[in-house]
């Protein structure tokens, strides 16, 4: 098939695909900064929520139609998504909808993923399409999902699942499978004890990336059989996968490396920043000289809501008071007065004031540092006020009596770490 040919016909599956994001987890190992919000909408980048990733995958696509399945403390999310995904035109079919948990089929709540999906039948029914993309909402990377839909049809697939090789002592948080020579999966267990790993490839494992294609008319089918049995959990990965594999479907595994998006001879991109460790290193990295998550590709941007700020401002320039940002991402609205910060991340309406000194940072927006304060490996919820004369990331002991400091000694600071019950006041 000539080039042009494929292209075409990629692009009438992906107008033909319903894209369902699941994004209504809390995301507990993130401890409490995800106490008022859904993990999906934690900020992420210096100006853009983990959500952002995903939506920003769909669209580049060339996928549309996209429901947000949302549940946990979801305001925040919903408000990001009104505010900053409207732009779609409904018009030519195109619409993000966003699906809180309506009872509509039971009198429960969303009781898994399968659950999440089975409970929104109906308005997927509604869109009519052939294929249905689900999407984990809460991880960070770039995939051109038109090209899985490439593979899933090109394979005759009853599901396609995306994969990619992980450290075998990483693969216990994962579905972990095993496939044959034409990556057919023929083994499937989630989040194993003891996971197996790819032959020949003793510390690694293939691990599921909690993204799926279906047929639409398949996808009814299962979804209605798996909410029909009283041992199921109502889960992907728990049970609707195994049972394929088990029963004899034909189950695919596309290894990431053929649809992710990086620059010439980058290294594939895919981050789980699901603990505060994690999440911490996940905005490190971007602050390297050349990352390995491109966010400057004009080919393949990252849409977020972006509110109408003024330009970052650094004041000062006296040798003891001097206003400045070595390797670090200052977002709008910023003002770094007579303060120093290194290798670390401001986002909106961050203010540092005289003779402070932050590194290796995290700073979510909102964020006002009084004077003569030192921060060093923290991250920082939004709207905290820090006193003057604070100093946090330099004795471990002192510091998580008062915040929470995690195993690798990276200090989360909220507003109501600091006694500011910056909520109660809503």
């Amino acid at each position: 098939m000539l080039e042009q040919d494929k292209a075409r016909l990629v692009s009438w599956m992906t107008k033909n695909t319903y894209a369902m994001v699941l994004a209504g987890g809390r995301g507990s190992r993130l401890h409490q900064l995800t106490d008022w919000r859904a993990k999906p909408a934690v900020p992420f980048g210096g100006k853009f929520r983990i959500i952002d990733f995903v939506l920003s995958n769909c669209v580049n696509s060339g996928i549309r139609r996209i429901g947000v399945a949302t549940q946990y403390k979801s305001h925040s999310l919903i408000q990001h998504i009104q505010h900053g995904w409207s732009f779609l035109n409904g018009k030519f079919g195109e619409f993000i909808d966003v699906l809180p948990a309506q009872q509509w089929v039971q009198e429960s709540w969303y009781q898994g993923t399968a659950d999440a999906v089975f409970q929104n039948l109906d308005i997927l029914r509604e869109s009519n399409p052939d294929y249905v993309l689900i999407l984990a909402g809460d991880h960070v990377y770039k995939m051109d999902y038109g090209k899985m839909l490439a593979c899933h049809v090109e394979s005759r697939a009853d599901m396609t699942v995306a994969c990619l090789e992980v450290p075998i002592n990483d693969a216990r948080e994962f579905g972990v499978m095993g496939v044959n020579e034409e990556s057919r999966v023929v083994d499937f267990s989630e989040k194993p004890e003891h996971p197996k790993h790819i032959p020949g490839k003793p510390g690694l494992a293939l691990a599921s990336m909690g993204i799926y294609i279906f047929n639409m008319d398949f996808l009814c089918e299962q979804l209605a059989r798996d909410a029909s049995d009283p041992g199921s959990q109502h889960d992907f990965g728990k049970d609707i996968i195994p049972y394929l594999v088990s029963s004899g479907y034909r189950v695919i595994a596309q290894s990431f490396k053929s649809s992710c998006v990086t620059m010439d001879g980058g290294v594939p991109y895919w981050r789980d920043v699901g603990t505060i460790d994690s999440y911490w290193e996940a905005n490190m990295e971007l602050t390297k000289v050349t990352p390995d998550l491109n966010m400057y590709d004009r080919e393949w941007p990252i849409w977020t809501h972006q509110e109408q700020l003024p330009p970052a401002k650094f004041v000062f320039d006296d040798d003891a008071r001097r206003g400045m940002a070595v390797d670090s991402l200052v977002s709008g609205g910023c003002i770094i007065s007579g303060a120093t910060v290194r290798r670390s991340l401001l986002y909106s309406n961050v203010r540092v004031h005289s003779f402070s000194n932050i590194e290796d940072s995290v700073i979510l927006p909102n964020v006002e540092v009084g004077r003569n304060v030192t921060l060093k490996r923290v991250v920082v919820d939004k709207n905290c006020v820090i006193p003057e004369d604070m100093v946090v990331g330099v004795n471990r002991e002192e510091d998580a009596e008062r915040f929470f400091v995690t195993e690798k000694g990276i200090t989360l600071i909220t507003p109501e770490m600091l006694g500011q019950d910056v909520h109660g006041m809503l």
